[in-house]
């Protein structure tokens, strides 16, 4: 800055003339001092911002811009960029002093309700209209998109602590007994995995009894494909990431943030180290250096599940130069389960996709070659390579091949995961697994795909439900998440359930996305929509998003349009 035009007040103060020209407020000592022994015993890396972010979050229970500034100068960076990265994600609350410099006290605890499709169905609204005036203004109560427990509808957590089928009465009794975290459920530990022959199948491929060729041509006989939505062959994947010149990295994708997926947090509760040997094998087979674990903040039981079977681990390893794997904990952003996205949170920063090429497999996590896994893939790996490729691929039904975890919420009589045959359609996946429809309704419309996948009528029930099945009706399978809505429900509502949904999670990198979320959420806000600006936003918003939230967003909309009219008011 030029010194003619500087402020004659900021001539009179030099800090202020600093403050001025650098853009960044002065370090608090204070600030300064209870951040740096909050981080003591942390490494300061630039990779480690947001699990810093979450350690002053969580001891303060906000982020204070003296703190946000403090961590700044520990980290060397500028104020800049480490509040945008705190801003961008939802669990993050940063806030400002007032006038005379004091900051304001955070809520003694906070109650966040899911407002997902599926708990907005068994009666989430009314929980979130009425919860405020029974817990009073000590409590925050917020909405809060899917949680990953759609299963368990209306779901809700107080603080860390989780909530089947929250009532008024439940959610007023966690609260007085402050609860605030959530122990995990009984699930098979190390030494019980183990004993029932855990690990015996990575130790033969370590010892050469199993051949890299031999599981490699296993895992692509088998057809297993990305099931955390993308659908692309694992085993193939496995070849082109060896491939690429090392060191190789590998990413794994736990931040299941669609409505109506729980099917991860299922498995990982139960079995966590079926999950974790498959990882190992992938890692041995690609030549994996080093593997981080990106786990959604939501899942606060799992992440104290892993953290203690992974001290297990390397406490007794399975194998010899074990990679390094670090545990790294999302912020509550549905965007991060994009794999650049997941990519650059891992890397501390805001979670916004790249643009591709180069693709994840050539220049991916801080620039190196790098086989990204959904959680699910990874599971399989160990059944398919001890029960072959053919039995994974004989499974399937209607000419399909293969096996589907099914994650099933709405109304149904058993709402849960459900292991089906790829391929099964809708009205056979209600009545042979989940118990039929719920008692007084009739079946009227599916999500096959979770909030993406777009919206089905009941003609349409007998459809195999399969990668590549669904596109000539609009609509994708994606991670297999199924919401099922009957006569009592509108697809209507569940579309502008869906569309509030993306336009509050859009990461607002591109216009296309972050614009045309907004404009068709006010569009179909009443019955009398207009079909050609609809469909005219539409199709920009497929042809110019950078990644797939923005590009499926319309799909939920376009269906009701071709499937649902007579919903619309001429």
């Amino acid at each position: 800055m030029n010194a003619s035009v500087i402020p004659i007040q900021a001539l009179r103060d030099p800090a202020r003339q600093l403050r001025r020209s650098s853009g960044e407020r002065p370090v608090d000592a204070q600030a300064l001092a209870a951040v740096k022994a909050l981080l003591a015993q942390q490494p300061l890396r630039r990779d480690l911002l947001i699990e810093h972010l979450h350690a002053i979050n969580d001891r303060y229970g906000q982020l204070r811009t003296d703190h946000l500034a403090a961590l700044a100068h520990l980290l060397k960076l500028s104020q800049v960029e480490v509040y945008e990265v705190a801003s961008f994600y939802h669990h993050f609350d940063v806030v400002r002093p007032d006038a005379a410099g004091a900051f304001e006290a955070p809520s003694a605890l906070t109650v966040r309700v899911c407002d997902g499709i599926a708990c907005e169905l068994a009666g989430a609204q009314d929980l979130l209209a009425r919860l405020p005036a029974l817990l009073g203004t000590e409590v925050r109560v917020i909405a809060a998109p899917c949680i990953g427990r759609c299963e368990q509808a209306p779901a809700a957590v107080v603080h860390q602590h989780p909530l089947a089928h929250a009532t008024l009465e439940s959610v007023q009794a966690a609260v007085k007994a402050g609860a605030t975290t959530h122990e995990p459920a009984p699930y098979t530990g190390l030494a019980n995995y183990r004993e029932a022959g855990g690990y015996r199948t990575l130790s033969e491929c370590l010892s050469g009894e199993r051949s890299l060729e031999s599981v490699l041509q296993t895992m692509e006989s088998s057809g297993l494909r990305g099931l955390g939505g993308a659908g692309f062959p694992a085993g193939r994947k496995w070849r082109i990431v060896r491939g690429q010149p090392a060191p190789r990295l590998m990413a794994v994708n736990i931040d299941e943030g669609e409505p109506g997926t729980f099917k991860d947090r299922h498995y990982l509760e139960r079995d966590p180290h079926r999950f974790i040997e498959g990882m190992l094998i992938a890692a041995w087979a690609v030549g994996v250096d080093a593997v981080y674990v990106y786990l959604r903040d939501e899942y606060h039981g799992c992440r104290a599940l892993l953290e203690t079977e992974l001290a297990a681990l390397k406490a007794n390893p399975p194998m010899q130069g074990m990679p390094v794997i670090e545990l790294r904990r999302g912020a509550g952003a549905y965007i991060c389960g994009e794999e650049s996205a997941m990519i650059e949170s891992i890397e501390g920063k805001r979670g916004m996709p790249r643009l591709r090429p180069p693709y994840v497999a050539q220049v991916g996590l801080f620039g190196r070659p790098t086989l990204e896994h959904n959680f699910e893939t990874l599971y399989w790996v160990r059944d398919i390579l001890e029960k072959g490729g053919d039995w994974f691929a004989g499974q399937g039904r209607h000419g399909r091949k293969g096996l589907r975890s099914f994650s099933v919420s709405g109304r149904v009589a058993k709402p849960g995961v459900h292991l089906a045959p790829a391929g099964i359609t809708l009205r056979e996946l209600v009545d042979e697994y989940c118990g039929g429809m719920l008692s007084g309704h009739e079946l009227y419309a599916y999500l096959p795909g979770g909030a993406s996948g777009g919206i089905l009528p009941e003609a349409l029930a007998d459809v195999p439900l399969d990668f590549d099945t669904l596109q000539a009706h609009g609509c994708f399978i994606g991670s297999a998440a199924v919401v099922v809505l009957s006569k009592h429900d509108r697809a209507t509502d569940a579309a502008r359930n869906l569309m509030s949904f993306f336009e509050h999670e859009s990461c607002g990198q591109c216009t296309p996305c972050r614009s045309g979320t907004a404009k068709v959420r006010e569009l179909i806000a009443s019955d009398r929509w207009d079909l050609g600006l609809i469909a005219e936003l539409s199709q920009v918003m497929r042809d110019a998003s950078i990644c797939g939230l923005g590009q499926a967003a319309p799909n939920p909309v376009d269906c009701v349009v071709k499937y649902f009219p007579h919903e619309l008011a001429s």
